[in-house]
């Protein structure tokens, strides 16, 4: 029956060459998980790939394929570590437990991809008993390896587990994998994560000349939803100004209605990029801020009311345009350029006969020109 089996492999072959096609690609995977056996050995094949996007989809239908198993348990012990790796994951997809004593024994491989990808295999089988056995990687020597098992602790949820993570989050001497802790208890959305993640905000590591990693940690902490309002508007009296912008950013993106008035006092805040901050972030509640913000307006500070102009702007009401054009009167003169241009973004046409007499007054050339043109775009 040899030309059967070489058929049927012939078939799998060619029914892996049509996954790169998305108009094929439902059909054939499922075509393959109905040859079963017969598919394992092209697909094991397969997760050699060098196209990244393919190689999820040769694994999860390897992880539905139940004979695969105990192919892929004898490839993680005896593979190249590149496909070690990939066969690990693909167990992982799984989730069949027979795998967990090979994915055991990876984890104390040479190999530190190997070691990272049965750290989340095991923890996707979701058998919680392996969490005394990833703990340790937390210290891994690899950089990978420690991010993976910030990623595989944090799919358990288990607050036992939270202050080894932010052990990593505090003081991984690696960035990225410190970001992986932050992703790690964000994901578990559990209350017992905040304090931590607050902890971390206030660490300036985390955010000096870091944009892109701080986007993490805040993503995590936001993700916490209503639950870390309050510990957010504490942060607002916070003695370090980036952590208060950062939590006044943060409140404007939940929305949540009891952080209104804590941003409006934070509009007079004399840190500049607090300030604006508590201003865009009142913008995001619409109307109902538009008290808080034409307060701001009557602030002696000029930046606050220059903010406040700029907080209005975003809010689609009645009223601001009214309190934009009250502005053009401001002594400032970057208060009322910030009036100006507010306006021409707000396209409303009862400031155009407070434009004609600002653009009339040929003294200020500057203004003058600047009227004409916000008068162009309302019209």
């Amino acid at each position: 029956m040899d030309w059967l089996t070489g058929s049927k492999q012939g078939e799998a072959k060619k029914l892996i060459s049509q996954l790169a096609d998305s108009t094929k690609r439902d059909s054939a995977a499922q075509s393959l998980i109905k040859l079963g056996a017969e598919a394992v050995p092209a697909l094991i094949d397969a997760l050699q790939t060098q196209d990244l996007s393919l190689l999820p989809i040769y694994q999860h239908i390897l992880a539905r394929i139940p004979s695969a198993t105990p192919a892929l348990i004898h490839l993680l012990e005896t593979a190249h570590p590149l496909v070690r790796a990939r066969v690990a994951e693909a167990l992982g997809f799984g989730k069949d437990k027979t795998a967990i004593p090979v994915l055991l024994e990876a984890l104390k491989g040479e190999y530190f991809t190997v070691r990272a990808q049965a750290a989340v295999a095991l923890a996707n089988m979701g058998d919680a008993r392996v969490i005394p056995i990833l703990l340790p990687l937390l210290k891994d020597a690899d950089d990978e390896v420690r991010s993976a098992a910030c990623v595989a602790l944090g799919k358990f949820r288990d607050p036992a587990t939270f202050d080894e993570i932010t052990n990593v989050l505090l003081d991984d001497p690696q960035i990225d994998v410190r970001r992986s802790a932050a992703r790690a208890l964000g994901n578990t959305k559990h209350p017992a994560a905040i304090p931590f993640l607050m902890e971390a905000l206030r660490d300036s590591y985390w955010w000096f000349e870091k944009e892109q990693a701080v986007a993490d940690l805040l993503n995590a902490i936001a993700g916490m939803g209503p639950a870390v309002v309050a510990p957010l508007i504490e942060a607002l009296a916070d003695k370090e100004g980036t952590v208060r912008k950062f939590a006044a950013i943060l409140l404007g993106h939940l929305g949540d209605i009891r952080a209104l008035d804590e941003l409006g006092m934070t509009l007079y805040d004399l840190h500049h990029e607090v300030s604006l901050a508590a201003a865009e972030a009142l913008a995001r509640f619409g109307p109902q801020a538009v008290d808080s913000l034409s307060e701001g307006l009557l602030h002696p500070e000029a930046a606050v009311r220059e903010h406040a102009i700029i907080g209005l702007s975003r809010i689609q009401d009645e009223r601001v345009a009214l309190f934009l054009i009250e502005m053009l009167h401001d002594p400032d003169r970057t208060v009322k350029t910030q009036a100006l241009q507010s306006l021409g973004e707000l396209r409303d046409p009862r400031a155009i006969p407070m434009l004609q007499e600002i653009a009339a007054n040929r003294a200020d050339r500057e203004m003058s020109m600047l009227a004409k043109q916000t008068i162009e775009k309302i019209r």
